[in-house]
């Protein structure tokens, strides 16, 4: 500064034009130091995330308090002015006058001399504390007005004020708000609209009715025939109009937390690591049909939480939608497993009790042999590896044909099992009761069947001994065909449904396996011949051990285009055969890896995740070697007093591809606890590996 002015400026007494290039000089500084190291420390960002991030009420309070610190540290900060006193009145007692005024140098620099009556002591007019007050005033303001904006401060009162508005006025005009119904109003239904509104503000509507109203109007949207009955239903029973075919309008419990709006449910917390991105760390984690739709493979050991932190809350979620009427939801578990009580389900399937109240349709409700052949194939046969799928699917169609052409349906357990082991007397009455002329046909399948009993490479005998696992006497009471029984069928995926299938895990376990290959091969089979697919369609198998084989992982890739998934839990991949390991992972969308696997699991992980580039920074340190003698003595005296040679840094930063999660992170850095979530969508979009903390 002294340097660009005049030098009679420096001198005892400055001139007023120096008192005021010197105040302009300091402001520019301390404007331009605060700037600076306000870039530097990111304030911006820490004032986001710590004040802007969070919803209202707390994002306007975190904002007001940030608000009132800095404008209490501009009125306290600095002082109004500073005076050099002139010996006669320091020598009187002269003092200075301080107040809290940032930039106060500046301020007064500006403001004329008579403003300040310089008597033994020093005195600040009337006209400079006016100047002092608006100053504060303007100074205040212009702090407060960003951080309001920031903070939402008017819409948070706009929205209070709307909001006593509503409760005092439930029969408020029209507006964007959705509580509102303002799709009702815009199509000439106010009192519709009105009786929905005072439905919920009287706490009489929950989520699961807003939601369910919702598909029921666009059902109408669809069908403009259906407007009056619609009407009519909300006018006579308002938040439960439209009701789902059991009468329900929410679930006995809730364990976990849920958007129906969204139709996500909440899964944990991406975890605030350096393993995952700073713009995911702290975030929630949640599916929703477009990922569920991709289907979804969950790998961890026992007592890893597969059955608590994702089973559940997904059951829970899809459960919810069909009380709403978007989806359809079939769990497949261990008897015992908690899953919800009975009352929450529409369907509850326990083989092997004599208690359950519905039995399981063992031919999927087709009328196909051909069909019914296929399913029950995959269910006899598919994981054995020695048996031809084709050739196990013809043995049965052999017999199922003539069978049903002679009866009129499919045979039970124990006449399958006969027919299978070409028992003399089964055969010789199933011919008996076909028409040589009108089952011509039939008769030719069961002599080929005959012909082919026995010969290599036949499998008709192990299919019997796979029949006979559901032969026992646990079951004498289920797979019915006869129409004495409730069967509960897949071909039912086009209605709301919430149905369970408890399995025999521990008494059974052979006709446990057989029994989630069969329900798995039915619903694959199932979903995408549905001809009304707007129902969102889902199978869980809470323990998939022995149930994926070649053909299932086949089926899995065209459940994307039918609106359905599945959820599939497994203790390690090795419980699935070996040649599947790629394709499973291929065919699943969504992955979720628990703590606690193998290496060779995460090495396969790995692999179907892929690389990623990253950006590495080496440091290497050289000796330095010194030519001059002066500074040779002074590195052998540094040396000497810190033991260290006098080294410099040499810094290489380069990019270079590497696995986004390796097989020994996943085996040794996911903590107790966390899971790696990998999410993708049926339109292909994907979201990278990340680390979620399922206890938040």
């Amino acid at each position: 500064m002294e340097l660009v002015t005049p030098t009679d400026w420096w001198g005892l007494e400055r001139p007023r034009a120096a008192t005021r290039a010197l105040a302009v000089y300091n402001t520019l500084v301390a404007v331009l130091v605060i700037w600076g190291f306000g870039r530097l420390g990111n304030w911006r960002g820490v004032f986001h995330r710590y004040a802007v991030d969070h919803p209202q009420p707390t994002r306007a309070l975190r904002t007001a308090l940030v608000g009132a610190v800095l404008v209490w540290a501009f009125v306290n900060a600095d002082e109004v002015a500073h005076f050099v006193l002139t010996p006669e009145q320091a020598a009187a007692g002269a003092t200075v006058p301080r107040s809290a005024l940032p930039f106060g140098d500046l301020l007064l620099a500006l403001v004329p001399p008579s403003w300040w009556n310089t008597g033994t002591v020093v005195e600040v007019s009337d006209q400079l504390h006016t100047l002092a007050t608006v100053y504060h005033l303007l100074g205040s303001a212009l702090i407060l007005w960003p951080i309001a904006r920031a903070g939402g401060w008017l819409t948070l009162v706009r929205d209070l004020r709307q909001g006593k508005k509503r409760v005092a006025v439930p029969q408020q005009q029209a507006g964007e708000d959705p509580a509102d119904w303002p799709q009702l109003r815009a199509a000439g239904q106010s009192a519709a609209a009105d009786r929905l509104v005072a439905e919920g503000n009287s706490g009489h509507m929950n989520d699961v009715d807003c939601v369910r109203i919702r598909r029921a109007w666009d059902s109408v949207k669809a069908d403009p025939s259906r407007l009056p009955a619609f009407t009519d239903a909300v006018l006579r029973q308002g938040a439960q109009a439209c009701p789902h075919p059991s009468g329900h309008r929410d679930l006995p419990a809730r364990a976990a937390t849920h958007d129906l709006l969204t139709s996500q449910v909440r899964l944990g917390r991406y975890a605030d690591l350096d393993r995952n991105p700073a713009a995911s760390r702290g975030a929630g984690s949640a599916v929703d049909p477009d990922t569920l739709g991709s289907s979804l493979l969950a790998v961890g050991p026992s007592g890893a939480g597969k059955t608590r932190h994702l089973v559940r809350p997904v059951v829970e979620s899809l459960a919810l939608q069909a009380l709403a009427g978007q989806a359809a939801v079939v769990v497949v578990c261990a008897a015992g497993t908690p899953l919800g009580a009975d009352e929450g389900y529409d369907v509850v399937v326990k083989p092997g009790d004599p208690a359950s109240t519905y039995d399981l349709d063992l031919y999927g409700g087709t009328t196909d042999p051909d069909e019914a052949a296929a399913l029950l194939a995959e269910a006899l046969a598919g994981d054995l590896p020695e048996i031809d799928a084709r050739r196990a699917q013809t043995a049965l169609a052999q017999l199922l044909g003539p069978y049903r052409a002679a009866h009129g349906r499919f045979p039970a357990v124990p006449e399958l099992r006969e027919l299978l082991d070409s028992t003399p007397a089964a055969l010789d009455d199933l011919r008996s009761r076909l028409d040589t002329d009108e089952h011509r046909n039939q008769l030719r399948e069961l002599d080929a069947r005959a012909r082919q009993f026995g010969t290599p490479g036949d499998p008709g005998l192990a299919l019997a001994d796979r029949v006979a696992v559901l032969d026992r006497p646990a079951f004498a009471d289920f797979f019915d065909t006869a129409g004495e029984s409730r069967p509960f069928s897949l071909r039912s995926l086009e209605h709301p449904l919430r149905a369970r299938i408890d399995l025999p895990e521990r008494a059974h376990p052979e006709a446990a396996h057989l029994l989630t290959r069969l329900v798995l091969a039915q619903f694959t089979a199932g979903a995408p011949a549905r001809r009304d697919r707007s129902l969102f369609a889902f199978l869980v198998i809470d323990d998939a051990t022995h149930a994926v084989t070649a053909e299932s992982v086949r089926a899995l890739q065209r459940l994307r285009n039918a609106h359905a998934g599945v959820l599939l839990t497994l203790r390690a991949l090795g419980d699935v055969p070996e040649n599947l390991h790629t394709p499973l992972l291929g065919a699943v969308g969504c992955h979720l890896v628990h703590s606690g696997v193998s290496t060779w699991d995460g090495r396969l992980f790995a692999q179907s995740w892929g690389t990623e580039w990253v950006e590495t920074t080496e440091v290497a340190k050289h000796t330095v070697f010194a030519d001059q003698p002066l500074t040779r003595a002074v590195h052998a005296l540094r040396k000497l007093v810190t033991g260290k040679a006098v080294t410099t840094d040499a810094v290489t930063v380069r990019k270079v591809e590497r696995e986004r999660w390796s097989a020994s992170d996943l085996a040794r850095e996911v903590p107790a606890g966390h899971a790696v979530l990998s999410l993708t969508t049926v339109k292909g979009e994907h979201a990278p590996p990340l680390l979620v903390d399922l206890h938040h």
